[in-house]
């Protein structure tokens, strides 16, 4: 997918730039990629693979939810550590002491939309629309619901739909209906696509909108960026973000790819340029020394903003809109 690619190249240049530095500990760092095909079965197979053919000492990986629960299993069993760029699902690094992430999570993304929505843009009639068979979106939509109300905000309607649907119009019909002010709608890119498009054929315009960082891709611009005029999103990174750090891997980033890139670079480059410090710190040069080193990261200056990893393994850092 988009994601996966995006990903990739972050974790490349990081990898071309800790190398070209000599490496960690005099030693050049080797990267090894396997495809997923973005299937749980695969995600599987592939990360024993690595673990038990290739002997792996860490994972980067994988990009989304729900596959990342899956490969994080295997993971932790075999007490390799995986760091997730982008997996931003609570449960994700809950699954035990192997695993991380330095993306936020999604009970700080909901609570950080719902507090933009209801005092910042100052809204108090609220719509959701989301994907009910997807643990990110329905996730995501729960804790933007429970802080919403929190804060007195009143949800007019919730529609949620499968994610192999492509026809919203009925959706978007009833939440007009309802006199909803907002939309908040934590889906990925390729149902915001249609969405967008079948709101505008409906009179809505892109204003009435707020997502996730599910939205994050090139895709959206492209095939609805005109409809979407005017929306929000939360996100891990944005290319005009003031930090020193983010402004030196926009421009190795743009110098090589030829283009800004998206916050799932930005994430894949702070993954492994995180574990790489971690390696370099580690007292072991085992996977469990390297686990310790990861556990112990503070202030760990990335690409998407200062990165400390807390006792549950997940990233305390700030978020973008």
């Amino acid at each position: 997918t988009q994601f996966g690619i995006e990903t990739k190249e972050g974790i490349e240049l990081a990898v071309d730039e800790v190398n070209s530095s000599g490496g960690i500990k005099g030693r050049q760092v080797k990267l090894l990629y396997e495809d997923n095909k973005s299937t749980p079965q695969e995600t599987n197979n592939k990360v024993l693979q690595l673990i038990t053919r290739d002997k792996v000492v860490a994972l980067l990986g994988e990009v989304t939810s729900s596959r990342s629960m899956v490969g994080g299993l295997v993971a932790n069993k075999h007490k390799i550590p995986m760091i997730t760029p982008s997996a931003t699902a609570p449960e994700v690094t809950q699954i035990g002491p192997f695993i991380f992430r330095v993306c936020f999570t999604d009970d700080i993304q909901g609570k950080m939309g719902a507090e933009f929505v209801v005092r910042t843009m100052g809204k108090k009639k609220v719509a959701i629309l989301f994907a009910s068979d997807d643990v990110y979106s329905s996730g995501l939509a729960q804790q933007f619901r429970d802080e919403a109300k929190k804060l007195g905000a009143e949800i007019a309607i919730e529609k949620s739909f499968l994610k192999t649907e492509t026809n919203f119009t009925t959706y978007i019909n009833e939440i007009r209906d309802a006199k909803a002010e907002i939309v908040y709608a934590p889906i990925y890119y390729n149902a915001m696509v249609p969405i967008a498009r079948q709101a505008k054929a409906a009179g809505v315009s892109g204003s009435w909108f707020v997502g996730g960082d599910g939205w994050d891709a090139d895709t959206l611009l492209t095939d609805a960026g005109e409809e979407m005029e005017g929306a929000y999103f939360t996100n891990h990174y944005a290319p005009d973000v003031p930090w020193p750090n983010a402004q030196a891997f926009l421009k190795a980033y743009k110098a090589r790819f030829k283009r800004d890139p998206t916050s799932l670079s930005a994430m894949g480059y702070d993954s492994a340029k995180l574990l790489f410090d971690a390696m370099g710190r580690a007292r072991a040069d085992t996977p469990e020394g390297i686990r310790t080193a990861i556990a112990e990261t503070k202030g760990f200056a990335g690409a998407t903003g200062t990165i400390t990893i807390d006792p549950a393994r997940n990233a305390d850092k700030s978020i973008v809109i």
